[in-house]
């Protein structure tokens, strides 16, 4: 038997829905205006330069991204050409690799999470107060923590990786055709989570 939404239930949904797509399409938009980096390959180098020696197995780097491990080598293989990341042969395994954040990839994430934080408190924090921010990291991890429990069988059709060929919910690609110079489209739109701190020696998703 169905179990259809209430009406609140449906403004709640909605209103979940409007959200996400124009913050996300706003924090895409401001990423690749300023910075010429799509959502996906952002996310990347925080991840990495998160990591101990700024350096991750690809496969742990496409499961911190929800990827594909074909879509993150895509992404990988990208940004590889900019000079960014590096990718180094695993020692202990031949058919693994690592990825490795180079000095000009902290350079260029250093330069875009500046202006990419202050999008993200603009746009989300400054609409909250403290007790609702704090509610809303609540809200978040109840969600998140459901999604863990059904195995992500919710989302798993619909979110799409962006470092690949894959469209982004359907509004836009994010991250196949991009050039990682600059050369992005501005006007792409993505859920693609991830977010990093400004100090450039603290990076944060």
């Amino acid at each position: 038997m169905t179990r259809w939404l209430s009406e609140e239930e449906q403004r709640t949904w909605r209103a979940f829905l409007t959200v996400n797509r124009k913050l996300f399409g706003a924090l895409e938009r401001q990423l690749q205006v300023d910075s010429g980096l799509p959502h996906t390959y952002y996310e990347v180098l925080v991840s990495l330069s998160e990591a101990p020696g700024r350096t991750l197995r690809m496969s742990d780097l496409a499961d911190r991204s929800r990827s594909s491990r074909s879509r993150m080598s895509h992404a990988v293989a990208r940004l590889e050409e900019a000079g960014w990341v590096r990718r180094e042969t695993c020692p202990n395994d031949r058919r693994g690799s690592f990825a490795l954040l180079t000095d000009e990839g902290f350079e260029v994430l250093a330069r875009a999470a500046p202006g990419h934080v202050e999008a993200v408190r603009t746009l989300l924090f400054d609409a909250l107060g403290p007790a609702q921010a704090a509610q809303l990291g609540r809200i978040c991890e109840a969600v998140a923590a459901r999604l863990t429990e059904l195995g992500d069988h919710a989302d798993s059709g619909g979110e799409a990786d962006c470092g690949g060929e894959a469209d982004c919910g359907g509004e836009a690609d994010c991250g196949g055709e991009a050039d990682c110079g600059g050369e992005a489209d501005s006007g792409g739109e993505a859920d693609c989570g991830g977010e990093a701190d400004a100090d450039p020696g603290n990076h944060q998703t």
